[in-house]
């Protein structure tokens, strides 16, 4: 039993949480720290966090405990607006409820939020997230959130496609960053524009080991686009690619590395400018 204790990497929190939409109660799963379950690897140039898996505790994957989500009706959130959902919003939430259920399932059959964390339910977690967004408003910067989280949801496709290759986790996990590029664009579209401020988030990830802030977002929303946007127009393609470069020369430009910039943001930027700048060249 004793090493059945050590072996863990999750516990149910002490603190019941009561689900805003069905009443439901229920405790928060929270990810272990310490005794090497973590063994930081690379980061991505998509800002996503690599972990090498432990010869004790095996992959360990600290996105799939991230997202609250009751067991009952599949209401998700970030933990911090979970229980902050507004009155005038709930019924739209409850009367998503079983259309909510059913789609996810189509997506990822047979996950079940009452088990334990699964790398299938990490990512229908995540998934729920971006959809149940839909139900706040501005002021909870919800736009931001759902792109976060579609990229997430890709995150955790890419790990099940590394152990299912014949599954076509792949393609799916394409979808949702492409579904995240939508975000990102949108979300600054929305700030520029003042319909949709940032400020209802404090931490903009992507991933949990960071918090690459504003400048983090403007990257993304550039990589994204450079990689997952649409193609087969060349002269839009010109067109955004020209406008990511010169917000990444503003923001980034070629300085050192500081708090709001640290160096792997830096460094990705780096080469975003310069492959950008190739692909344009090349078209000329």
């Amino acid at each position: 039993m004793a090493e059945e204790r050590e072996l863990k990497v999750s516990f149910l929190s002490k603190n019941k949480i009561t689900c805003p939409l069905c009443s439901a109660i229920f405790h928060r799963e929270e990810l272990l720290s310490g005794s090497g379950r973590l063994i930081a690897g690379i980061i991505t140039d998509e800002l996503h966090r690599l972990y090498e898996p432990s010869m004790k505790y095996g992959d360990v994957y600290p996105l799939v405990y991230q997202a609250t989500v009751c067991p009952e009706c599949w209401y998700a959130a970030m933990d911090k607006d979970f229980m902050d959902l507004p009155k005038d919003r709930v019924n739209k939430g409850i009367a998503d409820a079983t259309k909510r259920m059913a789609d996810t399932k189509l997506i990822f059959p047979d996950v079940d939020f009452r088990a334990v964390r699964t790398l299938m339910s990490g990512a229908a977690s995540q998934y729920l997230v971006t959809r149940c967004y839909d139900y706040f408003p501005k002021e909870f910067s919800p736009t931001i959130k759902q792109g976060i989280a579609s990229l997430r949801t890709g995150w955790l496709l890419d790990e099940l496609h590394n152990k299912f290759p014949n599954e076509h986790y792949d393609w799916l996990s394409e979808l949702f960053k492409r579904k995240a590029q939508f975000f990102y664009t949108e979300a600054l579209e929305r700030e520029q524009n003042q319909r949709e401020l940032l400020s209802g988030i404090k931490n903009y990830g992507p991933d949990t080991d960071k918090n690459y802030a504003y400048e983090g977002v403007i990257y993304l929303a550039g990589l994204l686009t450079y990689k997952y946007g649409p193609k087969s127009d060349s002269e839009l393609r010109a067109k955004q690619l020209a406008g990511i470069k010169i917000n990444i020369a503003r923001i980034f430009g070629l300085g050192k590395a500081s708090r709001n910039r640290p160096s792997p943001l830096l460094e990705h930027a780096k080469s975003l400018f310069f492959n950008i700048n190739k692909e344009l060249h090349e078209s000329d």
